[in-house]
């Protein structure tokens, strides 16, 4: 019961968290230019250290080390292939030189794909913090941190495409708070159905760790290479930097309490037996 609230709880403020640039784009342009341009660097690192800090760690010491990587390379691959097919990833804004920052689409979809798609997002992610939380807590804290970091700039470009596309403001706030909840479902139905994915755990692990890797070095980092600013970019750069080593830390933290509280329930298990 503790674990399924714990999920529960996670997974959905990480689903609100990611509302938070769609909402200064809505009600504060201003700070909006500000949170996008932080976020974006923000999200490659987070998405950077999950990777290698604890996704891909913890699928070899699940798994066999040559099928983990194989699924890496499936979802790397896979999200290779959504993104050339139909245009699926983040609506980041473009920077040109002497002009402001403009919301690029990298398709030019209606109302109802754009929906749809960050809908389908959204419940991957929770897929991959469901899967997560099977690991182990501490595990899914991760996932559903970095999940929330990558799909802050994601809900910005989303909210921004809705809004020229003609929707009201309230009907965007509404339609994202929906889709957002879609992660809470992914990862409950996943927890729910743990039995059914016994021994895919680091298959799952790697497969994410691939889909993450992706949008973090295809999707993101060259968003960061169009800023026409050499200064903007070298602190871009520094944020980068910063959130890779921040969440690494974390992550190491997190998993070391992890590990502490597990060897204390074991003892007290041990002297209860006795």
């Amino acid at each position: 019961m503790n674990e399924w609230l714990l999920l529960f709880g996670i997974s959905t403020a990480g689903a609100l968290l990611s509302l938070i640039g769609g909402i200064f784009l809505l009600y504060g342009k201003r700070t909006n230019r500000w949170l996008q341009w932080l976020a974006i660097p923000l999200a490659a690192g987070a998405l950077l250290a999950a990777v290698f800090f604890d996704l891909i760690p913890e699928a070899l010491a699940e798994g066999d080390a040559e099928m983990v990587m194989r699924a890496a390379l499936i979802g790397f691959l896979l999200f290779f292939v959504l993104e050339r097919g139909i245009g699926w990833f983040h609506h980041h804004h473009h920077h040109k030189a002497g002009k402001k920052p403009r919301l690029l689409p990298k398709r030019h979809h209606n109302k109802s794909l754009i929906i749809v798609g960050d809908s389908l997002h959204n419940f991957i992610d929770g897929l991959a913090i469901g899967a997560a939380f099977l690991v182990s807590p501490a595990t899914g804290m991760i996932m559903a941190a970095a999940v929330a970091l990558h799909e802050i700039p994601q809900e910005i470009g989303d909210f921004g495409l809705l809004l020229k596309r003609g929707m009201k403001k309230r009907s965007v706030l509404i339609v994202n708070l929906v889709s957002s909840l879609l992660t809470v479902i992914g990862a409950s139905l996943v927890f729910g159905l743990g039995d059914l994915f016994e021994g895919t755990h680091s298959l799952i692990l790697g497969f994410t760790a691939g889909c993450f890797l992706y949008i973090a070095a295809s999707d993101i980092i060259p968003t960061l290479h169009n800023e026409p600013s050499r200064r903007l970019a070298s602190i871009q750069a520094g944020v980068l930097l910063i959130s890779v080593v921040t969440v690494g830390w974390l992550t190491e933290a997190i998993h070391e309490l992890d590990i502490h509280d597990h060897e204390h329930d074991t003892h007290s298990h041990i002297e209860t037996d006795h």
